[in-house]
């Protein structure tokens, strides 16, 4: 009913780049640079191997077994061996030129994945000359003195030699997902592994290995060879590019044949073979795929948002589902002790008043400050515990923290949750000191029923106005042995504290475009119902249903949760079952989930969202391990940007991929159809021609279509559904009548210029005309599917304006510079044939206006 000790979910902040220096808490000083250096001397880095990138020599192995490129390679040979050296010649600078520009796009994307690299780097800190560093954990050294806290990953193999309440999940080696308590222990030595996720607690650790030598280190070395998959867009592009290659061969085969046939001349059969397979084969797609999503997470992490995948970005525009943590994540996460609730005394007269800090300075209040400092740990990491230790720091004139020591601890447990320590000094005097829930308290204290009820209205009306809540109790026990479990101590309840979290100024605007944009957004928080409720209603977010308790939603048969995950929107005292359990049955339901968070407890949720969401500052690692994207500045806003990116870049994607299926179904029909039909002049086009259109379709697809901005509306359109891919027969058809008209334009424009009694030269010259100016005007028309080409001219994109000029001029020099007209066998045409075959070419294409008009209705 009220927020306990939420430790999970409120994970410390991160101390920012460049590495800063902390004062050192602990009784070790730690190594000094020159011990630093020797170590790295003498062990190595903390590096582990990775799977070799191979850089600038892998993407040109990566060129040189492309089919393209080997179709390349096989059309200059056969011209070599036909003595046609210009084409030959020709044929080669088409290899240098296409294989550039494929690098180029490779090592664009290369590049900018490096640079997510960086971002990824996780951080350690390290007690080093008496202070505590942070810095990349790579650069721990064997012997560093290493502190870990809950939330963190184990940065290198070490021995704990301090600890406070400290346990690790070591499933990474062991399969067995539980927490292992680590303790300073001479009997059973608190061993810790790189790459295990501590938990709870906090310890200082010794580091006994590093980089390769790690238990981790060694198994990566056989991780190092093992491929991952590609996402399902990745696969089924691949599939259609290798179906296509098969379709190119088959054709190839029946051109090569009928070729023969005719001419009885196998070599220039061949190259008319080629010559189809090459307009068939489309490669740009892989290639557009990859630029896409490369540049895209890269243009995101400008934006403060890392896509630790590049992958990631295709699913980010299809997000129907936001569920996201309270604290940290809409609030916050800047805990301030705002408020007291003193135990009921008849001899005092602020009977049921919360105290605020003004009035702390009596001694009630200063032993209720007192006692939850106590019940903290000693080296405070949760936001609220370092809170309590700094009230008692205002208010006490003498510190007895240094004279009493813990000897026995009950970590933080139950549902809900409480924790109790117990301290003693040299003289044998004790304190048992408790906090947590007030639920978990008051059931273990010394309150009447009439007491307890009160205690339970003060907590309605404390967390109605959005604080947080703690219930605090002291305790005196004799004798060593101690009660097996914290809540058999017979406990003085002693009151509250509240804590405030304000929320974050731009959570309303943020809900708000979350709405506007189909998505529906859900709170998922171990806070309790009336904080939540409080605390929803000050940012304006929809609250759905009645907020639904965790333990209420664990009791539900599966048909009860899917009616609850989608009638009600706020789910309280959540923990990280439960947070599983409602990701898990959104998915059921076709959502597509993406899940914020930053604490130990989101992990398990934030992995099996389809996108889980870390923030960087406040965000544990195991978080940020487990997310898909992060947050690197906190702000939730940046997630509409984010999704804003996604669609932007999947909707240029898919008009890149249009275009060039639209644009490659002309090139096949108007090269295979004159041959197949028996025309006049059966091989219109030679290898030169197709080589110069897919010059063309390059650019234009992988980098003029990626630098699209978002069209106008973006944010006010439903989400795409997540298996609608623009390769199926619902999207294609577009593509597909597309193509089918520009070949009715190229193949009228080829028989209009035969009955105009035309030679070959002529004939080609306009046919190609038409099909280049259809090629500039699809790139303006498929801009956008739904604005028309008028509208579309005004975004801002100074590398398609670029390319289109380009593209003009280059068509002007062959047609009318006689070097290049003759080389590509055209003619110099006049104003009459030219401004037809633009005509023809132009209305081709710009049929589709009247189409996206309609559709605007």
């Amino acid at each position: 009913m009220t927020s306990g000790p939420n430790r999970n979910s409120n994970p410390p902040a991160q101390l920012p780049s460049p590495p800063a220096v902390a004062t050192n808490p602990f009784p070790f000083a730690g190594l000094s640079p020159a011990q630093v250096a020797a170590a790295r001397a003498a062990h190595g880095g903390n590096t582990l191997e990775g799977r070799a990138q191979g850089g600038f020599w892998k993407a040109l192995r990566g060129v040189v077994i492309e089919p393209m490129f080997l179709l390349l390679v096989a059309a200059a040979s056969i011209y070599f061996a036909l003595g046609e050296l210009n084409e030959a010649f020709f044929m080669l600078g088409a290899i240098v030129l296409i294989s550039a520009i494929s690098l180029y796009q490779e090592g664009r994307s290369r590049r900018a994945l490096e640079a997510l690299q960086q971002f990824t780097r996780p951080q350690a800190r390290a007690i080093r000359s008496n202070e505590v560093v942070e810095l990349p954990s790579d650069e721990i050294v064997q012997g560093d003195l290493v502190v870990v806290q809950e939330g963190e990953l184990v940065p290198a193999d070490g021995q704990v030699i301090h600890a406070n309440d400290f346990s690790v999940v070591e499933s990474i080696l062991t399969g067995e997902a539980f927490p292992v308590p680590k303790e300073v222990s001479e009997e059973k030595p608190g061993r810790v592994y790189r790459g295990t996720q501590a938990v709870g607690g906090l310890a200082v650790v010794r580091v006994t290995a590093v980089g390769a030598a790690t238990e981790i280190g060694r198994i990566g070395r056989s991780l190092a060879t093992i491929e991952e998959g590609g996402s399902p867009l990745e696969r089924q592009i691949q599939r259609f590019v290798r179906h296509m290659a098969f379709v190119g061969a088959a054709f190839f085969l029946i051109v090569w044949g009928l070729n023969y046939l005719h001419s009885r001349d196998w070599l220039d059969s061949l190259l008319k073979g080629l010559t189809l397979a090459m307009s068939i084969l489309p490669e740009e797609i892989p290639v557009a795929f990859t630029t896409f999503m490369a540049l895209g997470a890269w243009r995101m992490m400008r934006a403060s948002v890392l896509v630790k995948q590049a992958r990631t970005v295709e699913t980010l525009g299809a997000a129907t589902v936001i569920c996201t943590d309270k604290t940290g994540t809409i609030t916050e996460n800047r805990m301030e002790l705002v408020a007291l609730q003193l135990r009921a005394d008849p001899q005092r007269a602020d009977q049921g008043v919360p105290l605020s800090p003004a009035e702390w300075n009596t001694p009630a209040a200063q032993q209720l400050i007192t006692t939850a400092m106590w019940a903290s740990e000693p080296v405070p990491f949760d936001p609220m515990e370092t809170a309590l230790h700094q009230a008692y720091d205002r208010g006490t004139t003498h510190d007895q923290r240094p004279a009493y020591r813990m000897v026995h601890e009950y970590p933080l447990g139950g549902k809900p949750p409480m924790m109790t320590h117990v301290f003693a000094n040299d003289a044998g005097e004790r304190i048992i000191a408790a906090k947590g829930a007030p639920e978990a308290i008051l059931a273990c204290s010394d309150l009447s029923t009439a007491e307890r009820a009160d205690v339970l209205q003060q907590v309605e009306t404390l967390a109605a106005q959005g604080y947080r809540l703690l219930a605090v109790a002291q305790a005196s026990w004799q004798g060593e042995a101690w009660p097996a479990e914290q809540q058999q101590f017979p406990f003085h309840y002693l009151g509250l504290v509240a804590f405030h979290d304000p929320p974050k100024a731009n959570m309303a605007e943020v809900f708000q475009r979350f709405t506007e944009a189909g998505i529906r957004s859900v709170i998922i928080t171990g806070d309790n119902p009336v904080t939540a409720t409080a605390i929803a209603r000050q940012v304006h977010f929809p609250i759905s249903g009645a907020p639904v308790n965790g333990d209420d939603l664990q009791a539900m048969d599966e048909a009860q949760l899917a009616a609850t995950v989608q009638r009600h929107n706020l789910f309280t005292r959540m923990f990280p079952e439960a947070k599983l359990r409602v990701v898990k049955a959104l998915k059921a339901q076709g959502e597509v989930v993406a899940m914020t968070g930053d604490g130990v407890n989101d992990g398990p949720a934030l992995k099996a969202a389809h996108i889980g969401i870390a923030m960087g500052r406040r965000g544990s690692e195991l978080a940020k391990e487990a997310a898909a994207l992060v947050l690197l500045d906190d702000d939730l806003g940046r997630l509409v940007e984010a999704v804003a990116q996604g669609r932007r870049i999947y909707g240029n994607l898919k008009k890149a991929i249009r275009y060039i299926i639209s644009i490659h179904i002309p090139i096949i029909l108007t090269v295979s159809l004159p041959l197949l039909l028996g025309w006049r002049f059966p091989n219109i086009f030679t290898p030169v021609h197709v080589i110069f259109l897919e010059l063309l379709m390059g650019p234009t697809c992988s980098i003029a279509y990626e630098s699209e901005p978002a069209e106008p509306g973006i944010m006010r359109c439903r989400p795409r559904r997540l298996e609608l891919t623009f390769l199926s027969w619902t999207e294609l058809r577009t593509s597909v009548a597309q193509g089918l008209a520009i070949t009715v334009g190229t193949l009228g424009c080829y028989q209009l210029a035969v009955h105009q009694g035309h030679g070959e030269a002529m004939t080609r010259t306009l046919v190609f005309v038409a099909l280049v100016v259809a090629n500039i005007a699809l790139t303006l028309v498929n801009r956008s599917f739904e604005h028309s080409v008028l509208s579309t001219l005004r975004y801002h994109n100074p590398l398609l304006r670029g390319i289109l000029a380009l593209t003009v001029g280059v068509l002007l020099a062959l047609l009318y510079v006689p070097l290049f007209r003759d080389f590509f066998q055209l003619a110099s045409p006049a104003a009459g044939p030219l401004a037809l075959a633009t005509t023809i070419g132009l209305a081709s294409v710009l049929w589709y206006e009247g189409v996206k008009a309609w559709g605007r209705g």
